[in-house]
This record gives structure tokens, C-alpha cells and sequence, in this order.
């Protein structure tokens, strides 16, 4: 035994910080970040179509839909793949730290 140690003493060193706690979020907010990229970029989509209703009296007025590009939609879910794993990151983090208190 060491000088400094007393018999029933024992001096664990502390766990480093995983790495894990650092690239998870990390990883997470680069798939947020390059998702509203992605998506941002694909806003415009230029589309048409044309109908006739030669018996309708009526005018059709489209109720405010909206056309969402492929690329849009592959942006809107990195973002929110992104977001799902800060969510769980975070989840985790007030766990240990509640587990760490008792």
C-alpha cells in the first residue's frame, strides 16, 4: 500500500468521459443542421396539371395544400432523425445524472 492510503480506503479514479457523450449530440445536431439545409434548398417545385370539368358549373379553388419536393421531404426527415437522437442523448443524460444523485 501507498503512504497516503489508509487500510480500508480505496481510491477509485473517476471514469473519463466517454466519447459517446460528445459525438451523440454532436452527430445529432450535424443531422439537424444538414437537414433545414437540405430541405431549405428543395423548397421550390415547379408542377402543373390541368383539369377539365366540362358538366361542373363550380370554379375548384385548391384549399391551400401544398406540393412538398422529394428532397424536402428527405431534408425534413434527417432533421427530425437528428432531433430524435438529441432527444434520446438528452433522456439519457438526466437519467445517469438523477441515477448518479441517489
Amino acid at each position: 500500500m501507498g503512504d497516503n492510503n489508509t487500510l480500508g480506503e480505496h481510491n477509485t479514479p473517476r471514469p473519463a468521459r466517454r466519447v459517446s457523450a460528445v459525438v451523440v449530440p454532436l452527430l445529432g445536431l450535424i443531422a439537424v443542421i444538414v437537414g433545414v439545409v437540405v430541405a431549405w434548398n428543395n423548397q421550390s417545385t415547379d408542377f402543373g396539371w390541368f383539369a377539365y370539368a366540362p358538366l361542373s358549373e363550380t370554379v375548384f379553388i385548391g384549399n391551400g395544400a401544398a406540393m412538398v419536393s422529394q428532397g424536402t421531404q428527405l431534408g425534413l426527415a434527417v432533421t427530425v432523425l437528428g432531433q430524435l437522437v438529441l432527444a434520446f442523448w438528452a433522456g439519457l443524460a438526466v437519467g445517469r445524472r438523477r441515477h448518479q444523485n441517489r
